[in-house]
C-alpha cells in the first residue's frame, strides 16, 4: 500500500503516515512501515518540500505563502518549509508573478484599462488573483502596475 502511494508521487512522512491511518491500519503497523520507509530512504521531508516548491512554484505558480500553506498542511515542518523556500529567488517569484499577470492581460482587457474605472477594476482583480496564489501584496501592486502601465503605453 505504501508502496503504491509512493510510486504516484512523493509523499511527506506526516502525509503518509495520514493515509496509512485513515486506511485503518493499526498504530504499529503504522509505525512499523514508516520505520521500514526510513530506513529504505524513501521518506525524505526535505527532499519532497524541495521538489514540492520547485514544482508547484514553475508550473502551478504558486507564490511562497501559498507554498507554505500547502507543505505544512502536508505536515512538513516549520524549518524544512523554510530552508524549502529559500531555494526561491525573488526575481524568479516576481517574473513568475509576471507572467501570470501577462496571460489575464488579453487584448479586450487591454482595450478596457484606458479607462480609469477599468484600469482599477483591473488593478484590483489582478492583485487579487496573486494573492490568492500565494504572492506577497506588496509584489502584487508592484507587478501588477508595472503591466498595466506598460500597456497604458
Amino acid at each position: 500500500m505504501a508502496l503504491r502511494l509512493l510510486g504516484v508521487r512523493a509523499r511527506s512522512r506526516g502525509e503518509m503516515q495520514e493515509r496509512l491511518v485513515r486506511r485503518g491500519f493499526d498504530a504499529d503497523t503504522v509505525a512499523d512501515v514508516m520505520r521500514r520507509l526510513d530506513s529504505a530512504g524513501l521518506l525524505d521531508d526535505e527532499d519532497f518540500a524541495s521538489e514540492w516548491v520547485r514544482s508547484r512554484h514553475t508550473h502551478s505558480g504558486r507564490g511562497r505563502v501559498a507554498l507554505r500553506h500547502e507543505l505544512k498542511a502536508k505536515g512538513v515542518d516549520a524549518a524544512t518549509i523554510e530552508n524549502a523556500l529559500s531555494d526561491i529567488d525573488p526575481e524568479d517569484e516576481r517574473a513568475v508573478a509576471g507572467r501570470l499577470v501577462a496571460k489575464k492581460l488579453t487584448p479586450r482587457v487591454l482595450e478596457q484599462v484606458a479607462d480609469r474605472a477599468e484600469r482599477d477594476k483591473h488593478f484590483r482583480r489582478l492583485v487579487g488573483m496573486l494573492v490568492r496564489r500565494g504572492y506577497p501584496q506588496s509584489l502584487a501592486i508592484d507587478v501588477v502596475g508595472e503591466h498595466l502601465d506598460a500597456a497604458a503605453e
